[in-house]
């Protein structure tokens, strides 16, 4: 028979998504509140987007880059064995503009900068800088949330599209030196494939995943106890709990976009 302690378990990790849902709510609801508010902390945002966006520069564009090289070597001997080499451009460019673009930018985001904003604030919290900041008139939320809030709403759909066009030149070069095809033949039936609502799909989905990173981080940040152990025990949390929103929620907004966008016949 299960325990008391199971049925305890259950319904405290249940109370605490509710509180984490809740909280995180509230705290988007605080940043669009304080979002038309003066003072703006314009060179503290600029100086996260610098922060998020350039430093991952180099870890997107090497992913992008491995990604679409083995997504069109993969296609490309797979739909060989059928006739369909051909197709590789097409459905090579839908899958990562569609998916594998949006998707893997976004978890390689959440694993370098959620789990930095985490820490970063999480150790303000716990050396007691988040309450001399209230302390000094200033409101956190203005100065310490909303700068990375919007840093990453900016940074990471560009980023997504930096690693669209990486991935696909990528998968440009395997197609030449593999298949046999011309740079022109792939990038003609690869434009002749998207379409304007694969390009919105594709920058959607990156602005709403930037919400919930940056969001989830700093509330979790300024919630941690416990000295450097109670930061490494919420770096972790934030990590994993953005990439399993990410993956889940990408079915959804997937779905969505298939029933309320549809796309030209």
């Amino acid at each position: 028979m299960l325990s008391k302690d199971f049925f305890r378990n259950i319904g405290a990790q249940f109370v605490g998504g509710l509180q984490f849902a809740g909280g995180v709510t509230a705290l988007g609801f605080d940043c669009l509140k304080e979002l038309f508010r003066p003072p703006f902390y314009i060179r503290l945002t600029l100086e996260q987007m610098f922060l998020i966006g350039v430093k991952s520069f180099s870890l997107v564009t090497i992913t992008a880059l491995a990604t679409g090289s083995v997504m069109a070597l993969q296609f490309g001997y797979g739909l060989e064995k059928f006739g369909g080499k051909l197709y590789v451009p097409k459905v090579m460019a839908l899958a990562f503009v569609r998916e594998m673009g949006p998707v893997f930018t976004s978890l390689l985001v959440a694993a370098r900068i959620g789990s930095g904003i985490t820490a970063e604030v999480g150790s303000m919290n716990v050396t007691q800088q988040i309450d001399a900041i209230r302390a000094l008139g200033t409101n956190p939320i203005k100065k310490i949330v909303l700068p990375r809030l919007l840093a990453t709403m900016i940074t990471l759909p560009l980023l997504t599209v930096m690693a669209d066009f990486i991935g696909l030149f990528g998968g440009m070069l395997v197609t030449v030196k593999e298949l046999g095809q011309t740079p022109e033949f792939f990038f003609t039936k690869a434009v002749e494939a998207l379409t304007l609502s694969d390009f919105v799909m594709s920058l959607f989905k990156p602005f709403v995943f930037a919400i919930f990173i940056a969001l989830t981080a700093c509330y979790r940040g300024m919630r941690t106890l416990g000295g450097t152990r109670g930061v490494g025990d919420s770096t972790t949390w934030v990590v994993v709990t953005t990439s399993v929103f990410i993956m889940v929620s990408d079915f959804f907004l997937t779905k969505a976009f298939i029933l309320f966008v549809p796309s030209p016949k």
